[in-house]
């Protein structure tokens, strides 16, 4: 049975070729596609690469057929509304609607469980307020901080030109300069496509030094004060890791990076460019203050902070003692969860490594609690964020602010094909490919951009009013109601620690948190008493 499709390819070939010499008039069309598949199923025999074409000649291609077509059926035909990762069709079509300035409404009720385990939902008021839209802002920027930023309490997350075409890029900016919110540059740098249309940056800066590295890939102070100077940079954000692949540096081969590239990351044009795992720029955390002091002065005053994905819970705790010990805090941390997007990663780092957000949120908001810091440094947060209730619920649970990108890639165009990697994106948003870039059209694409961002806030200011309360920052946990059996539902205050102000410097932290803050070392991101120690 398995030479059954090569058996009939031979006999359909041997009928043909006899018809033909028997003067009969067979059809040209057929001897191509017979003949076609006669070869293919020789040579299926014949090559040593593939076993499953040696053992199921021309048979073994539908399966590569199918392999292929799998995830379109699925997307397309049977999955579920509420199915599908990491973006289910039921989100994914909400965010097409507001960018398209479409209302977002349910028809006949919820198709979510609400009986089942995880979900949740806000408490509303019997009194609810007038619903006030427009829009809400955070001002950013510490004691030290000479031009602090007043924010949109959702914005652009990090999307390097490279990762994304630069009309992506372009698109994206002008939203953002429309709506009046911030566009996050990537660790990719500074692009003409980034200025183009004015709207305001935050400039963020790997470990590669994009935009400010010296020759050897060091950091170059004057390179980032002419860059920094710039009006349109609006905050600094230094990234210690990220999310979706946390510990880990990159590659961008020398083929990528064409003349764009090469200016926007201040490198050769066809030389291959190395990301490293870490910063050079200090060893220490300690180091990493005075850093942050550094740039803030070299950038005239404005707000510097740092991005990260948690991990060991005493090294963001040893920056913590660093801040006290020094007198230097960051104007803001970005936290960036575990289930945050990339183009590429590497699939152990994506699903296994690192802290998912909520975890890693109320673990930032502790330690800056427990050691007095809280008052005076921002917190914003990115990982999944793509309509009112992800911003409200990670807003109770601690955050000033969102970010998100795969949600404004959606208001691009995006369809999810998870062909980032592949310079073969269907819809030229992660592409360098010219003809395929040339398909995202940046004066329709950019409003679409922006009437996602306001139709988001705007389900927010419904959700809040209908709290009884006038500001997402007056969200708490006890306003959080989360599922957790088909019994038993608690608010995030109940399921969740929160520790007291104070209380890692009094002594009176839960056990966790008081191991971790013994751990920690300002002068160290190793822990204390390990055999990495310093002082062992």
């Amino acid at each position: 049975m398995r030479f059954l499709p090569l058996i009939v390819v031979v006999l359909t070939n041997l009928v043909l070729a006899w018809l033909y010499f028997q003067g009969v008039d067979v059809p040209l069309w057929l001897l191509g596609p017979s003949g076609a598949l006669l070869a293919l199923g020789v040579w299926d025999i014949a090559q040593r690469g593939h076993t499953l074409r040696r053992t199921y000649p021309i048979s073994a291609h539908f399966r590569w057929f199918f392999e292929w077509l799998r995830p379109y059926m699925r997307a397309y035909l049977l999955d579920s509304d509420i199915e599908g990762r990491p973006f289910s069709h039921r989100q994914r079509a909400l965010i097409y609607r507001r960018a398209k300035g479409e209302e977002g409404v349910n028809a006949f009720g919820t198709q979510l469980d609400v009986e089942k385990p995880g979900h949740e939902w806000i408490n509303h008021s019997v009194i609810p307020r007038a619903c006030v839209k427009g829009g809400f802002r955070v001002s950013i920027g510490g004691p030290e901080c000479r031009k602090p930023y007043d924010a949109s309490i959702l914005n652009i997350s990090a999307l390097s030109f490279g990762s994304l075409s630069g009309r992506a890029i372009e698109a994206l900016n002008l939203g953002a300069k429309a709506g009046g919110f911030f566009h996050d540059t990537g660790e990719g740098g500074i692009s003409a496509h980034h200025l183009k249309h004015g709207g305001d940056l935050v400039w963020e800066i790997g470990t590669g030094y994009f935009g400010c590295r010296t020759e050897d890939g060091d950091f170059d102070a004057d390179a980032f004060a002419r860059h920094a100077a710039r009006d349109q940079v609006k905050m600094i954000e230094i990234k210690l890791s990220q999310g979706a692949k946390p510990g880990q540096g990159g590659l961008l081969p020398g083929s990528k990076v064409n003349q764009a590239i090469a200016a926007a990351r201040g490198v050769p044009v066809g030389q291959s460019v190395y990301s490293p795992p870490s910063h050079s720029a200090f060893s220490t955390p300690r180091e990493l203050l005075t850093w942050i002091a550094d740039l803030r002065r070299l950038s005239g005053g404005k707000p510097v902070g740092f991005k990260l994905c948690i991990g060991h819970r005493w090294e963001f705790l040893a920056i913590v003692k660093a801040m006290l010990d020094t007198g230097i805090a960051p104007d803001f941390i970005v936290i960036d969860g575990s289930e945050g997007g990339t183009g590429a990663a590497p699939v152990e780092l994506s699903d296994h490594v690192g802290t998912p957000l909520r975890e890693a949120l109320i673990f930032v908001v502790n330690a800056l609690v427990g050691a007095n810091l809280r008052d005076h440094i921002r917190i914003g947060v990115a990982g999944k964020i793509f309509d009112g209730h992800s911003m409200a619920a990670t807003l109770a649970l601690g955050a000033d602010w969102c970010n998100a990108a795969r949600a404004f890639m959606f208001a691009l165009g995006c369809v999810q094909t998870r062909k980032c990697h592949t310079d073969a994106c269907p819809t030229g948003v992660a592409t360098q490919n010219r003809w395929r870039e040339a398909g995202l059209v940046v004066d329709q694409k950019g409003p679409r951009v922006t009437a996602f961002h306001r139709e988001t806030v705007d389900a927010l200011a419904d959700y809040v009013a209908a709290a009884g309360l006038a500001h997402p920052s007056e969200l708490r946990p006890e306003h959080l109601r989360i599922r957790q059996g088909t019994h038993s539902v608690r608010s995030a205050d109940k399921i969740y620690c929160y520790i007291e102000p104070g209380a890692l410097m009094s002594g009176h932290a839960p056990e966790d948190y008081a191991r971790w803050w013994d751990m920690a070392d300002p002068d160290s991101f190793v822990a204390r008493g390990s055999l990495n120690s310093p002082d062992r």
